[in-house]
């Protein structure tokens, strides 16, 4: 039974990945998670200069998920490398940076750095706001998806997924646009904005006021959304979004997605990715199915 799975010339043992800002850099996960177990860990987000985050509160509990406003808190990419990539480097599974940025330079400071180090992929958060627009997510605007995308690649020695925000009103405006970019894979969804009051204190959950909706409430929008994406370009689509268990991820990949990525329900569960990987292959064994490329978009 086959189910390995290929993004961008990257061979992956299964589909089964980590979503950025859920499980570190893996350390944190190793006692429970075998790490050799994943096709791929992807790291938190990494700056070239450590960002402290947002004032705290940060997290909520919502009905269905959970709502976050830690504001990318990361050490930046000289600990990253000293720490991290020697840490993952242990393990059989690749290693998709994720890299974060406020502005265009700033995402080309990382992606050069990581040039001649041993990681796989690069994930682009182009949620991060764009400080030389007025705070506007990179990511809603199909122009600056376009050009965030192309001057990454004119200096990535990695394959580039670029990982699209769901804060807008038309995904595959923003997912052609990463493709004309010259992405070779894309990542979706990102959390919704959302808010919650704390009637008692009659003030905001989390000090930011907004913050990221993850969590199973936000599937059913996050599959709608990776089927469109699918349809609409002709790039390996990473699905993310409220995956819980390996018949959610089995969801995404029916729905065009070829890998995807466990997000809160790591926090619920920290065994939910080992999980969903024996779970899908479960799956494949009971529907008779031999090769996961036999599901991949199999749902038109």
């Amino acid at each position: 039974m086959n189910t390995k799975v290929t993004i961008a010339g990257v061979e992956l043992k299964n589909p089964v990945m980590t979503a950025s800002g859920t499980f570190g850099s893996g350390q944190e996960y190793g006692e429970f998670v075998d790490l050799n177990l994943l096709g791929a860990v992807v790291t938190k987000g990494v700056s070239n200069i450590p960002w402290p985050g947002n004032p705290t509160p940060r997290i909520a509990e919502t009905y269905g998920g959970m709502i976050n406003a830690i504001g990318l808190q990361n050490p930046g990419i000289d600990v990253f490398i000293k720490r991290d990539i020697p840490y993952l480097k242990q393990y059989d599974t690749k290693i998709i940076v994720n890299v974060c940025g406020k502005t265009a330079q700033d995402y080309v400071d990382v992606v050069q750095r990581l040039g001649d180090q041993p990681v796989d992929l690069l994930e682009i958060n182009i949620s991060c706001p764009n400080v030389k627009e007025g705070g506007i997510a990179f990511g809603q605007d199909p122009k600056a998806v376009e050009a965030i995308t192309k001057e990454v690649k004119r200096h990535a020695r990695q394959p580039v997924i670029m990982k699209l925000s769901p804060n807008v009103t038309d995904i595959t405006a923003t997912a052609k646009a990463a493709e004309a970019g010259g992405a070779d894979a894309i990542s979706l969804i990102n959390t919704l904005t959302g808010m919650k009051i704390d009637i008692n204190r009659r003030t905001f959950a989390v000090a930011n006021k907004t913050g990221g909706l993850s969590g199973p409430a936000i599937k059913p929008v996050a599959v709608r959304m990776v089927y469109q994406t699918a349809q609409a370009v002709k790039l390996p689509v990473i699905g993310m979004g409220g995956i819980m268990t390996a018949e959610d991820a089995i969801e995404f990949i029916l729905a065009g997605a070829t890998a995807v990525s466990v997000g809160t329900a790591n926090f619920r569960n920290p065994y939910a990715t080992a999980e969903i990987a024996r779970g899908i292959q479960a799956y494949m064994e009971s529907q008779g199915v031999d090769d996961i490329c036999q599901l991949i978009g199999a749902v038109r």
